[in-house]
């Protein structure tokens, strides 16, 4: 009676050393640092280290160290953060032309963990500092421009088909086109019903006009307002991602509303900068009459323009636009049905189709480019001020043949993968936002407070671990022991499973800990109680010890279901600290499971177990 079998003990131990292994890295200080990424066109080598190096030294920043990450990314380490802002500003007056930098902080671990890939959770906003901006996206606006859109669309599909119209009108939330007479009408509504099947067309006759009236259903409403969404987060990632943050959190909450979270930030005004940077597409025919070594040389030819692709290759390009990417209404991933190669379907509004549809029928075979363009404010450090700059990157994202003449819909082909083509997708779509936005929070948090969070939340769970720990050895005396180990135990689980998952670790989240601290020996003290109780009942030792544990469990499990439900339940509806909170809730009530039934039953199990045993320290 109360013995595990050899493979029970071996499988807890087990589980308790990972664990330990997994938290491990947490105790770990962490080194303030700078994530060095290159700009397109300039490799990272072995000579880019040495040159930042040399940069840092001539500026008398003393450097840790400066180690290669994955992909073409450097991590330049500094004891302090003053000599990380101090190395900062040097990359900015130095350096900014060919290497982007991201304040971060990074964990000092020995080789052994981090040849394991072993690394301690994240750290939320609130507790290492940065920015937290809360957006709105006035859905209503994008579904009035796509209304807009479709209104100069029907005009001039009803122009290229000669049907006389009186009016087309915008009108609340439809599109009314007025004729003389019926049959006119009857074969407008033919027409637009068959060039635009996502639209609702009814026919009506009023005061002696007869009318179309085209109004966007129910579905395709949402299918507006979802891709409005979808390319404003990706627009603002993107822009995001110039602004040299490390980990940023760019994610829809709720209906309308955009999270943008930016940890180690401290410059809210240049996030208000790029956010409302614009950015736009242009279509350009490729210049293949003439050399693009004598444009390199300096001497461009007269109605052409030297442009770089995004690996860096120059090319040549003609002066005159097709098309720009206001007149794109949609761009969408997809394969080519005759190759089955991967390909970009895009949608053009009326001007725009009917110039594509004139430039491609001259000069099919010739191939066509598609240049990303951006205007963005930077703010470079000048004699030691801050100097905003308006700056325009312009970039060949595409080129692509003319197999034949196309119009309002065309495919891009040629691309390597079916990635790249989704992700060509959203870049055309991502050039500018597809509805109006508006910043209604702004919280900003300075790294010092960050770290007086983290003091007072350590200190929080400190002080709730050891008021537990002395109750429960008081009380319970050996059996309290056994519990207070077990407990101690369950917090290396949770930051264990923390750093396994990678999860944030917020302010609410440490409350979530600290509350996971009490209810976690509630479970011990539904065990030791009831041992107590079949002692006095007459029954034996190692009969109350069976019987304790066995009996208890029913109600612990009880007990822990209901809190766990109410911890996925704060989870789904809930946002952003909430979440926090609901994870560690969750993560501890598991944990706390293990330990406080698997865990103390050993730990019992090898101190009474298989011997005779008059009384119980308990």
């Amino acid at each position: 009676m109360n013995h595990y079998p050899l493979w029970k003990n071996l499988l807890i131990l087990g589980v308790v050393l990972v664990g330990l292994v997994l938290a491990l890295p947490n105790l770990f200080s962490q080194d303030p640092s700078i994530e060095i990424t290159a700009e397109r066109g300039v490799e990272l080598n072995d000579g880019s280290i040495a040159e930042i190096r040399a940069v840092f030294e001539n500026a008398d920043v003393p450097v840790k160290g400066i180690e290669p990450l994955d992909g073409d990314r450097l991590l330049a380490r500094f004891r302090t953060s003053g000599e990380q802002l101090r190395a900062l500003e040097v990359m900015e007056t130095t350096l900014a032309d060919r290497y982007r930098s991201a304040l971060t902080l990074s964990p000092d671990l020995p080789g052994w963990l981090d040849a394991m890939g072993l690394q301690p959770m994240f750290l939320g906003l609130d507790l290492r500092g940065g920015i937290h901006v809360l957006i709105d996206v006035d859905m209503d606006a994008a579904v009035s421009q796509a209304l807009e859109r479709y209104t100069g669309d029907i005009r001039t599909e009803l122009r290229k088909a000669k049907i006389r119209y009186l009016t087309v009108l915008r009108e609340g939330d439809r599109v009314e086109v007025r004729f003389k007479d019926a049959e006119t009408r009857d074969a407008a509504a033919q027409r637009i019903r068959r060039e635009f099947p996502n639209l609702t067309v009814e026919t009506a006759e009023r005061d002696g006009d007869f009318y179309v009236t085209n109004s966007l259903p129910p579905a395709q409403r949402e299918e507006v307002k979802r891709f409005a969404m979808q390319q404003n987060i990706t627009t603002l990632r993107n822009r995001v991602n110039a602004l040299g943050v490390a980990e940023p959190i760019i994610q829809r909450q709720g209906e309308r509303r955009i999270v943008v979270q930016l940890p180690g930030a401290q410059d809210p005004g240049r996030l208000k900068d790029l956010l409302g940077a614009t950015a736009t597409l242009e279509y350009r025919l490729v210049d293949t009459e003439h050399s693009v070594q004598d444009a390199i040389d300096g001497r461009v030819p007269v109605g052409a323009a030297l442009y770089k692709e995004r690996n860096g290759q120059p090319i040549l390009l003609k002066r005159r636009v097709i098309v720009t990417g206001d007149q794109i209404t949609d761009a969408s991933a997809g394969f080519d049905q005759q190759s089955g190669s991967p390909a970009v379907f895009v949608s053009l509004d009326g001007p725009g189709a009917r110039r594509m549809r004139n430039v491609t029928t001259e000069n099919v075979g010739k191939p066509m480019a598609v240049v990303f363009i951006e205007n963005r404010t930077l703010t470079r450090m000048v004699d030691g001020e801050p100097v905003k700059t308006r700056e325009r990157t312009e970039e060949v994202i595409s080129v692509a043949n003319i197999l034949e003449p196309f119009g309002r819909r065309f495919q891009t082909t040629g691309l390597d993968s079916s990635d790249e083509a989704a992700n060509l997708a959203l870049l055309l779509r991502a050039g500018a936002l597809a509805a109006p936005i508006e910043i209604v929070e702004e919280r900003t948090v300075g790294p010092s407070l960050g770290q007086d969070n983290i003091d007072q939340g350590f200190l929080s769970v400190l002080i709730g671990l050891l008021a537990v720990v002395v109750f429960m050895a008081v009380y319970y005396r050996l059996f309290g022991l056994v519990a207070d180990l077990v407990l101690v135990v369950n917090l290396v689980m949770i930051v264990a499973v923390l750093s396994l998952l990678q999860a944030t670790l917020t302010l609410p989240g440490i409350a979530g800990i600290v509350l996971t601290v009490g209810m976690a020996v509630d479970a011990n003290v539904l065990i030791f109680e009831r041992i107590r109780e079949e002692i006095r009942n007459g029954s034996s030792p190692q009969a109350s010890i069976h019987a304790g544990y066995n009996k208890a469990l029913s109600t612990i499990v009880d007990a822990n279901v209901t809190t766990l439900i109410a911890a996925v339940v704060l989870f789904s509806f809930g946002t952003g600290p909430i979440k926090g909170f609901a994870v560690t809730l969750f993560i501890g009530i598991v944990t706390s499971m293990f330990t406080a039934i698997l865990g103390s039953r050993a730990l019992i199990n090898l101190i009474y177990g298989g011997r005779r045993v008059k009384t119980l320290a308990i």
